[in-house]
C-alpha cells in the first residue's frame, strides 16, 4: 500500500538541478522534502506502542472483558492516528497555495495573498520544544506586511535537524513555488 505522505515525490530526486518544479500535476498538495529522521522515529515508536496496545486489546477480548477490549482498541486507534498526524506535519505546496499542517490545525494561504517568502536568521524552536536556539527560518509574508506567527520551515525542526542541505533545498523549493504561482494568481 503506497503511503504518499511518508516521502516527497521521487521526481525531486530524479529532476535536474535546473528544474525548480519537477511535477506534472501541480494541483496536488505535496511536501517538497522528505520527513526527517526525528519525525519518522517518533512515529515509528508510536506505532510500536500501538501494536502492543492493540495486541492487549485482542488478549482482553479473548478473556471476555469486552469493555476493556474496546477501550484498548480505541486507545490503540488514537495512537495510530497520532503517529500518522506526526508524519504529516510540515509545509505542503500546490498551485493553489502553501499549507502549513500542524498536529491539530492546518492553515492554508493562497498564493494571491503571499507577498514574499524569505529565509532569515532568528531564534527558532528546537525540535518543536519550548527551548529556542539561533537558527534559520523560512518566513511567509502575506498582504498587509504581516508575517505568519509560525515559520514555514526551520533548520532545527524534526525534519531538518542536522540536515542543512535538506533545509536549503526545501526552502529553495518553497520559494520557487511562491515565485511561480504568486505572479500567476
Amino acid at each position: 500500500m503506497p503511503l504518499p505522505f511518508l516521502t516527497a515525490d521521487r521526481a525531486f530526486d530524479e529532476a535536474a538541478d535546473d528544474v525548480a518544479l519537477p511535477y506534472d500535476d501541480r494541483d496536488t498538495w505535496r511536501r517538497p522534502y522528505r520527513p526527517g529522521p526525528w519525525r519518522v522515529a517518533a512515529a515509528a515508536l508510536l506505532l510500536l506502542f500501538a501494536s502492543y496496545v492493540l495486541f492487549a486489546a485482542v488478549i482482553i477480548a479473548f478473556a471476555g472483558e469486552t469493555p476493556g477490549a474496546v477501550g484498548c482498541a480505541v486507545g490503540g486507534a488514537l495512537v495510530v492516528f497520532a503517529a500518522v498526524r506526526i508524519v504529516r506535519i510540515g509545509t505542503w505546496v500546490s498551485a493553489r497555495g502553501v499549507r502549513q499542517v500542524g498536529f491539530l490545525r492546518t492553515r492554508t494561504v493562497p498564493w494571491a495573498r503571499v507577498v514574499a517568502v524569505r529565509t532569515t536568521q532568528q531564534p527558532v524552536r528546537w525540535l518543536g520544544l519550548p527551548r529556542t536556539v539561533q537558527g534559520q527560518a523560512l518566513l511567509l509574508v502575506v498582504q498587509g506586511g504581516e508575517t505568519l506567527a509560525a515559520p514555514l520551515l526551520t533548520d532545527r525542526s524534526a525534519d531538518f535537524l542536522s540536515r542543512r542541505e535538506a533545509f536549503d533545498r526545501a526552502a529553495d523549493s518553497v520559494e520557487a513555488w511562491a515565485e511561480e504561482f504568486r505572479t500567476v494568481a
